[in-house]
């Protein structure tokens, strides 16, 4: 299969052919094997072997689907940290030290959200998204202690009835297994149509106890990203449904609501501590 990139915008198809050069050394059979980098005129191309597979349908994942991913991802997270840095495989796009400093200007930025079906509860969503913002606890200290796909969109996972492959490395990187299972339950297409479980993800993938913790801090980080990808002026605004924005400005506020009970409960000073800031 050729995979022909548009541009060389942020080094896509580097990051697509050092990713499944990782795995095919260190975890051969989840991803394409790349064969060979090519040019179409300017535009960068990897050529891959080509995978045995169906997307996941935007539906709930059973469970042998979610137990058959866990073991996939425990696999890419498994690289060997030494190799990943040796490679030269930069962070992930939107990775654990950059996302909160976009998310800042992101909800910083003004909006015309006279195109929302109820600006109200959207511009509700995203004052409490900068008042979190603003905390000092909003964000885990960042790490960078393994290899992510990034995109987890169902339509990059391939399942055979047995087994769960992976496409689609171009936003990969260095990352952390709570930040990148964070973005892929949150991630728009899969959410909406509740496609992965929270927990059982968590579960499958075998997060400790202090990484569960940032993983729903993660969450709620990643709900926030979306909620400013689908404001009016955006693409993702123009491509969903009428409602979309407002679905997830309701998610955005009730992760804010448990993130205070969590607050409240704990205590910033735990918080803090727990997430390792």
């Amino acid at each position: 299969m050729r995979k022909t990139f548009v541009s060389w915008d942020d080094a896509e198809a580097d990051r697509e052919w050092k990713c499944l050069s990782l795995l095919a050394t260190h975890a051969p059979g989840i991803a394409p094997r790349p064969i060979s980098r090519e040019f179409d005129g300017d535009a960068p191309v990897v050529v891959m072997e080509r995978l045995v597979g169906d997307p996941l349908p935007l539906e709930p994942a059973t469970d042998e689907q979610i137990e058959a991913l866990g073991r996939t991802l425990r696999r890419v997270y498994a690289v060997p940290l030494a190799w990943i840095k040796e490679a030269g495989l930069p962070e992930r796009r939107f990775g654990p030290t950059v996302i909160a400093d976009a998310l800042r200007d992101a909800v910083a930025r003004p909006s015309d959200l006279r195109e929302c079906v109820d600006p109200d509860l959207v511009r509700r969503a995203i004052d409490g998204a900068s008042a979190h913002l603003a905390t000092s606890d909003a964000v885990p200290l960042p790490r960078l202690t393994a290899m992510g796909i990034a995109d987890l969109n169902p339509a990059n996972v391939l399942w055979d009835g047995t087994n769960c492959r992976l496409v689609d490395f171009e936003d990969g990187g260095l990352t952390e297994p709570a930040f990148e299972l964070a973005d892929h339950v949150e991630h728009i297409a899969s959410r909406m149509a509740s496609v992965y479980d929270p927990q059982g993800l968590v579960a499958a993938v075998g997060l400790s106890g202090e990484e569960t913790n940032r993983f729903e801090d993660y969450r709620l980080l990643w709900a926030i990203f979306w909620l400013t990808m689908l404001l009016p002026g955006n693409g993702a605004f123009a491509r969903n449904p009428r409602g979309t924005i407002e679905a997830q400005a309701d998610h955005v506020q009730e992760l804010l609501i448990y993130r205070e009970r969590d607050r409240t409960v704990t205590g910033p000073a735990a918080r803090n501590n727990r997430s390792g800031n």
